[in-house]
């Protein structure tokens, strides 16, 4: 059977507390969903924000994979047409393949929240699944609410499907949306709908009661060929059901077709990828993708797992990126350097001496706070420099930045000494703040020398501080994404001298960016 994944991390995760992403979050986020092998990627509400309108316009120029772009909305409003409705035509204007669309399968929803009729209910789902098919759009229908719906009136959460499914519907998604029904309520009542409709289901659970992964999986088994959920379970309250949790699951335990063997190794990666992007610290417990899901820490579970790691790994951890760690000695990670350095095109063996001093060295720097899942960009110069395939574009000799209060403003200027193949650099520039400045005088100092510098754009700078005990002395690191035409990466800095974690961060990104153009560049025969 093979399983649809649906990831609403874009919309529905960024509903939790503490959760924002910037366009170009969301565009790495969307291009390392799609190299993971997922079906639909929902972008976001075009009728809900400017941000996620420009996220729709902006993604149409990466040619994508495997997954397919949804834009989300609701019906149309109450006594109006579909054609004049705001929203469905945001939606429309999105240009996206897939339009997901919710409506109310709960009277209670339908008498006190939208304050209208059952029939005109019934006339919102159908009519605006109607409109979006007769645009040309492949339309998921979220039942809103559905489970309490049919404990309420099982008769009428019914016909609210069956409008959806007579407007031509591809998909029917239920949605436990108070994430209170139970696993056995899902089996249950699945059942009941599979014998009135014809439309493929779908499952959208949420994790109110610690169940949104138990109701998906309960889902999946009872028929449903689509499963939505977020990575990392990021959503509103408690979250979503969580997909680094659903997937390797129903692909590991049940044996289901849901993305390649190899696209599954990614998953680890991929959820830490994104809380950094979140700014969150990861969770070292999250089954399957957390660093202490196949930790053990000694007496009998490590001589137990030394003799056979089948005694207390319930699977093979690098099935799905991980690996096993003994905490009195941590083994094994060589594999996961040579993997991501064939992803970077460079010849590296995991059982050579290079490899190891490459992993000892992120152990290091991993000690130190450096943390690389989503700063490609100084894992990849890391790597070259232990090679020795990589050439310094430039060497920094000195710094100072100054920050001022002048005439009730406050004014930071950076001054930089830099050697450029073998030329001595002094410049200085104010910014509005330390490393807008920092950036202003580097920009200045290379300009000459390598005159794309100015295609690059810092479009993200994240802080998060590492050691929160020790008060204002505490080390930070500082991640900043970069962007030039149609590459986005990431590069990491740490100091207890927030300015110094900058300046890292900084330095790296501008040596990506020039190294990436040197490999495009044709030697001289």
């Amino acid at each position: 059977m093979n399983v649809e994944v649906y990831d609403t991390t874009l919309r529905d995760g960024t509903q939790a507390e503490g959760i924002s992403f910037s366009v170009a979050d969301k565009i790495r986020v969307a291009l390392e969903l799609d190299k993971m092998g997922y079906h639909f990627i929902e972008g976001g509400w075009p009728g809900s924000n400017p941000k996620d309108i420009d996220f729709f316009k902006e993604i149409k120029s990466y040619k994508l994979k495997n997954a397919r772009i949804a834009a989300f909305g609701s019906t149309r409003r109450m006594n109006s047409k579909p054609e004049d409705d705001p929203n469905l035509i945001k939606i429309i204007e999105a240009e996206t393949p897939v339009v997901t669309m919710f409506g109310k399968s709960w009277k209670l929803h339908v008498l006190d929240i939208l304050r209208t009729t059952l029939q005109e209910n019934l006339d919102m789902i159908y009519d605006s699944v109607k409109f979006t098919k007769k645009c040309g759009r492949f339309t998921i229908y979220d039942a809103e609410h559905f489970f309490d719906g049919y404990k309420d009136d099982n008769q009428y959460a019914l016909e609210t499907l069956l409008a959806a499914e007579r407007g031509g519907a591809d998909r029917i998604v239920l949605c436990d949306t108070n994430g209170g029904t139970l696993p056995r309520e899902i089996t249950q009542i699945i059942g009941e709908v599979k014998k009135v409709v014809s439309v493929p289901l779908g499952i959208h659970a949420h994790n109110d009661g610690g169940l949104g992964v138990a109701n998906s999986l309960a889902a999946i088994e009872q028929g449903a060929i689509q499963v939505q959920g977020t990575t990392n379970g990021f959503g509103e309250r408690c979250g979503n059901a969580n997909l680094t949790t659903i997937v390797p699951n129903l692909m590991l335990k049940y044996g289901y077709k849901v993305i390649s063997e190899e696209q599954l190794k990614g998953l680890c990666e991929l959820s830490q990828f994104v809380d950094e992007l979140a700014n969150r610290r990861h969770d070292n417990t999250a089954p399957f993708v957390g660093i202490s899901a196949f930790a053990h820490k000694g007496g009998i579970h490590v001589n137990a797992v030394q003799k056979d790691s089948v005694s207390y790994e319930h699977i093979v951890p690098e099935l799905v990126g991980n690996s096993q760690r003994i905490l009195v000695s941590e083994l094994s990670g060589r594999s996961n350097i040579a993997l991501k350095a064939k992803e970077l095109n460079i010849d590296l063996h995991e059982k050579t001496p290079e490899t190891q001093s490459i992993l000892v060295k992120i152990k290091e720097l991993e000690h130190q706070g450096y943390e690389f899942e989503a700063a490609e960009g100084s894992f990849e110069l890391l790597v070259r420099k232990t090679l020795q395939h990589h050439k310094d574009f430039f060497t920094l000799e000195s710094f100072r930045v100054i920050v001022e209060r002048r005439d009730d403003k406050l004014i930071s200027e950076a001054t930089l000494k830099l050697n450029v193949q073998g030329e001595q650099r002094y410049t200085v520039a104010e910014g509005h703040g330390p490393v807008d400045a920092m950036d202003l005088a580097l920009r200045k100092a290379l300009r000459t020398f390598y005159p794309k510098i100015d295609e690059i754009e810092l479009v993200d700078f994240k802080v998060r501080v590492l050691e929160g005990k020790t008060g204002t002395a505490a080390k930070v690191r500082v991640l900043i994404e970069s962007k030039s035409g149609g590459a986005i990466w990431g590069t990491v800095g740490v100091s207890q001298n927030i300015v110094e974690a900058c300046w890292e961060a900084l330095a790296d990104s501008y040596e990506y960016k020039l190294l990436k153009d040197e490999s495009k560049t044709p030697r001289k025969k």
